[in-house]
C-alpha cells in the first residue's frame, strides 16, 4: 500500500513538473511573438518616416525649382520690357530728328522762296504791280501752301454767314445764333490764338462750332474734319480745348450750388409743385456708355445694361442735382459703372457738403436707389403701402421726375452721350461737364429742343443694401406724408 502511494505521489510530482515546463515553453513562445510584432512595428514606423522625409525633400526641391523658374521668367520679362522701352525711346528720338529735319527743310524752302520773291521785287522797282504781288506772296501764302493741306470749308462758311437760316442753325448746333455768339464772346479770351508767319489761327467761332457740333451729333472725328475743313487731330484738340474752357470760364457762372436767395426761391417752387417743404434739389444718376477700358475692366462693367440689351456694356456714372427748372446745381462725374447709386453718392462732393453740415434742415429728393438719410428724401419702397404712403410716393415722384427729364434732355441735346465715344476715359469728365454747362445755358435762354431728338432715358435702379440710415428721417418722412394727405396736397391717382 505504501509503495502504491509513493508511486502515485511521484506521478503527480512528475506531472506538475511537466506542466511547469510546458507553461514556461508557452511563455517563451508568447514573448518571442510579441518581440517580433514590436520589431515589425518599429520597422514600419521607420519606413513611413523615411517616406515622409523623401516626400518633403521632393516638395522642397520642386518649390525651389518653381521659384527659380519664376525668377527667370521675371528677369526675362524685365529684360524684354527694358529693351522695349529703349527701342521705343530710340524710335521717338529718330521720329523727333525726322520731324526737326522736315521742319528745317520746309523753313529753309520758305525762307528761300521769300528771299527770292524779295529780290524779284527789288530788281523790278519800276513796276508797282510786281512789288505788291511779291509782298503779298511773301506773307502767309507760301507758308500756308507748305504747312496746311487745302480743305474745303464751304459748309462752315455757309453756316457762319448772316444769311444762314436761324432754324437750320439751331437744328445743327442745338442752339440759336444769339446763344452761340454769347458763348463765343465768353470764351474768346481763353480759346483765341494768334496768327503765325506760316499759318493763320483757327477763328474762335470755328473752334467753338467744331466742339459744339461734335457734342451735339457725336459724329466721328473724320467726318467732323471734312465738314469744317480741318485735320482730324486738330478737331480732337479743339474739342478738348473748348470743353476745358467751358469748364473753366462758364461753369462757375452757370453751374454752381445756389446761394441763400436762390435756395429760398427753389424751396418755394418745389413746394408749389409737390406740397413738400424745404426741398432744394432733385437728384438722379445716369450711365454714359464707354469703350471697354484697358485697366480695371471689371469696375466699369455694367451688369444691368448688359442683361437688358444682351450686349456687353461698360459705362461711367453721372450724378446730378437739378432745380425746379431742370438746371443742374451739382454734378459728380466719372465713377465706374458697376457702382450703385448709393456708393456714387458716398464718393461725391455733395455728400461731403452734407457731412460738413451745409445741408442741415433741407431735403434733396432721390429715387429708391438712394438711402433715406437726414438730408435725402426717398419714396416708400416696401410692399402693401398705405394710402398715405401712396400719396407721398406720388408727390415725391413728381419732384424726382424733374431730374430724370433733365438728364433725358441732356442726352437728347448732346448726341455724343448716347453712344460709345472715341474720347479717352480720363478726358470724359471734361466733356460731360461741358455738356451739362451748355444744357444749363440753353435752358436759361429758353432754347427749345426739336421733337425728333427727344431721348428715352432708361437706367436700372439698384436698391441699396441699407435703405434706411436715419430714424429721424423716417419720422420726418411719415410726418410729411401725413401732412400731404390731410392737408389736401396729395393726388388721387393712386385710388384709381
Amino acid at each position: 500500500m505504501n509503495e502504491n502511494k509513493q508511486k502515485r505521489r511521484r506521478k503527480r510530482e512528475n506531472a506538475s513538473i511537466n506542466d511547469e515546463e510546458t507553461g514556461e515553453n508557452q511563455g517563451e513562445v508568447k514573448t518571442k511573438d510579441l518581440k517580433e510584432i514590436l520589431t515589425s512595428l518599429i520597422l514600419l514606423e521607420g519606413q513611413e518616416k523615411n517616406e515622409q522625409e523623401e516626400f518633403a525633400k521632393a516638395n522642397r526641391e520642386e518649390r525651389i525649382q518653381f521659384e527659380e523658374n519664376q525668377k527667370k521668367k521675371t528677369r526675362t520679362m524685365m529684360d524684354y520690357y527694358s529693351k522695349f522701352q529703349e527701342s521705343h525711346k530710340d524710335l521717338d528720338q529718330i521720329d523727333g530728328v525726322r520731324r526737326r529735319k522736315t521742319r528745317a527743310k520746309a523753313l529753309t524752302v520758305a525762307i528761300g522762296a521769300i528771299t527770292m520773291e524779295n529780290s524779284v521785287s527789288i530788281s523790278d522797282e519800276n513796276s508797282k504791280d510786281n512789288r505788291s504781288n511779291t509782298a503779298a506772296r511773301a506773307g502767309a501764302g507760301p507758308g500756308r501752301r507748305l504747312w496746311v493741306k487745302n480743305r474745303s470749308t464751304d459748309w462752315w462758311d455757309q453756316c457762319n454767314s448772316p444769311e444762314f437760316p436761324e432754324e437750320e442753325f439751331k437744328r445743327a448746333f442745338r442752339m440759336g445764333k444769339g446763344t452761340f455768339e454769347m458763348i463765343c464772346n465768353e470764351l474768346t479770351s481763353v480759346v483765341a490764338k494768334e496768327n503765325t508767319m506760316l499759318r493763320d489761327a483757327v477763328p474762335v467761332k470755328q473752334r467753338v462750332a467744331v466742339c459744339i457740333w461734335r457734342l451735339a451729333t457725336g459724329e466721328p472725328l473724320r467726318l467732323v474734319s471734312k465738314r469744317f475743313g480741318l485735320g482730324i487731330s486738330t478737331c480732337h484738340k479743339l474739342v478738348l480745348e473748348v470743353c476745358s474752357a467751358i469748364r473753366k470760364v462758364l461753369m462757375p457762372k452757370y453751374l454752381q450750388w445756389p446761394d441763400e436767395e436762390n435756395v429760398r426761391r427753389i424751396k418755394d417752387e418745389f413746394e408749389a409743385i409737390s406740397g413738400i417743404p424745404n426741398v432744394v434739389g432733385s437728384m438722379y444718376t445716369t450711365h454714359i456708355p464707354i469703350i471697354a477700358p484697358k485697366i480695371s475692366v471689371a469696375a466699369y462693367f455694367n451688369k444691368k445694361h448688359t442683361e437688358r440689351n444682351q450686349k456687353t456694356s461698360y459705362s461711367i456714372t453721372v450724378q446730378g442735382v437739378v432745380d425746379p427748372r431742370g438746371m443742374f446745381t451739382d454734378m459728380c462725374i466719372g465713377w465706374p459703372g458697376s457702382m450703385p447709386d448709393d456708393q456714387v453718392l458716398e464718393k461725391s462732393a455733395l455728400n461731403q457738403r452734407a457731412n460738413a453740415g451745409l445741408l442741415k434742415g433741407v431735403w434733396i429728393v432721390g429715387s429708391s436707389g438712394y438711402p433715406l438719410m437726414d438730408w435725402i428724401l426717398v419714396p416708400y419702397s416696401q410692399q402693401h403701402l398705405t394710402w398715405t404712403q401712396h400719396a407721398f410716393n406720388e408727390k415725391i415722384g413728381e419732384i424726382q421726375r424733374i431730374a430724370k427729364d433733365a438728364f433725358a434732355r441732356v442726352k437728347g441735346r448732346w448726341g455724343c452721350l448716347q453712344k460709345r465715344t472715341e474720347v479717352k476715359l480720363q478726358d470724359l469728365p471734361v466733356i460731360l461737364g461741358a455738356c451739362c454747362v451748355l444744357h444749363n445755358i440753353c435752358e436759361l435762354r429758353n432754347e427749345e429742343m426739336e421733337p425728333n431728338i427727344n431721348f428715352e432715358l432708361v437706367d436700372d435702379e439698384m436698391v441699396p443694401e441699407i435703405g434706411l440710415r436715419s430714424a429721424n428721417a423716417m419720422k420726418a418722412r411719415d410726418t410729411i406724408a401725413h401732412n400731404l394727405l390731410h392737408h389736401n396736397h396729395a393726388g388721387t391717382s393712386f385710388l384709381s
